[in-house]
């Protein structure tokens, strides 16, 4: 046997770091990562393939991917003054705005729960991380952001909108507010809308609308949750001095030709995709419905294409042998039912250890109408195995 390579030279805070994990979905109703969960049609599958097999990937990627470029400034409407740069999903963007940010002591924001790669990124680039708990209803503490923004002054105040994994869209005076403190020490604001095709909101219409109170805004959108997971995509809209100073940390072809091709096809079938993001806000009503009738689960309001789900500890813990009274009976209840439901080949997220606001909480993909009967006749099922009380 060979013997065990010394990793001595890599940090040691990267050594005490878990990789972020993903779920093996074989086999399962996947509902676990906020995927559109439709195919396309056989024919738009064929047209797809063709278009792909022209594409020259033995050359760097050129031309088209500053077509895409042109093709999202007009599919977002982006205003005047204002640019855009192509990332590998919106994951590479935040990593290289924390990298140009990166000066010594900078500080990085966020409220929690949120997005877990705002923190993960900044502590990879030995950036200093803050999280600002949210309200217990998932509302921004705003005179909590305040404090910790006056006493830090992070170069970044990542703002999530709608916010992942709660769903829920914040109120806009308090963004407001956020965005004129920041700037007014030339700090950052990054507005997330990687759930923008779901929400009856987005921040760009006030970018458009007051570009001088948003010139220290940074937007940011992904086309993963439009339909193409897959292929990788995210796009970062600013005032065009960001975008001119990004484009430096930059890497040259972090675009490939095919995913560059694949995205432009998206975008010329624009209404086949915004489609079916209706038909997942549609079927998000109807599975926040059904899952709220009778079965212990609070399904809290959402602007995403996912639920938040907070079980009954009441109903739930007879089901695994705890008792209501304990203080770790949400994680329990969250444990047994994450477990249960994969069992019936259901496979969602449980997110009850993420944060303590979020105890005894469970996120779903909202999925095709067959997926979400599936999960609801799953509910039924583990909660019909016991009387309730």
């Amino acid at each position: 046997m060979s013997a065990t390579p010394s990793l001595h030279v890599i940090r040691d805070d990267i050594q005490a770091l878990n990789a972020y994990a993903v779920q093996d979905a074989q086999g399962f109703i996947k509902l676990d990562a906020m995927e559109n969960p439709y195919t396309l049609a056989p024919e738009m599958r064929a047209a797809l393939a063709a278009r792909l097999a022209q594409v020259e990937v033995n050359r760097y990627p050129g031309p088209r991917v500053q077509d895409l470029k042109r093709a999202l400034m007009s599919h977002a409407q982006v205003p005047a003054g204002f640019e855009l740069m192509l990332g590998n999903g919106s994951d590479e963007l935040i990593g290289l705005l924390d990298l140009a940010c990166a000066k010594p002591g900078a500080v990085v924001l966020a409220p929690e729960p949120g997005f877990v790669m705002y923190a993960m990124s900044a502590k990879l680039l030995g950036l200093t991380y803050v999280g600002v708990p949210l309200q217990a209803d998932f509302e921004l503490d705003l005179p909590a952001m305040q404090a910790a923004i006056q006493t830090h002054r992070p170069a970044i105040v990542y703002l999530a909108y709608p916010n992942n994994p709660t769903a829920n869209l914040w109120q806009p005076q308090d963004i407001e507010a956020i965005i004129a403190q920041v700037s007014s020490y030339h700090g950052v604001v990054v507005m997330d809308e990687a759930y923008q095709p779901f929400s009856s909101d987005t921040w760009l219409e006030r970018m458009r609308a007051e570009p001088d109170k948003n010139a220290q805004v940074l937007l940011m959108r992904t086309l993963s949750k439009f339909g193409l997971a897959g292929a990788r995509l995210g796009y970062l809209v600013a005032h065009a001095a960001w975008i001119g100073a990004l484009e430096k940390v930059r890497p040259p072809y972090n675009v490939s030709v095919l995913n560059a091709e694949c995205a432009l096809f998206a975008l010329e079938h624009e209404e086949v995709f915004k489609g079916q993001a209706e038909q997942i806000v549609a079927e998000r009503a109807r599975l926040q419905s059904t899952l709220s009738r009778g079965l212990g689960l609070t399904v809290f309001e959402s602007s995403a294409n996912m639920l938040l789900i907070r079980l009954d500890p009441h109903v739930w813990a007879p089901l695994c042998s705890a008792k209501s009274s304990d203080p770790d009976v949400g994680h329990a209840v969250a444990a047994h039912a994450f477990k249960a439901l994969k069992i019936q080949g259901v496979l969602i997220k449980n997110v009850s250890t993420m944060h303590p606001l979020l105890k005894g909480c469970l996120r779903v993909t909202v999925g095709t109408p067959e997926e979400n009967n599936a999960l609801t006749a799953a509910f039924e099922s583990i909660v019909q195995t016991h009387p309730q009380p």
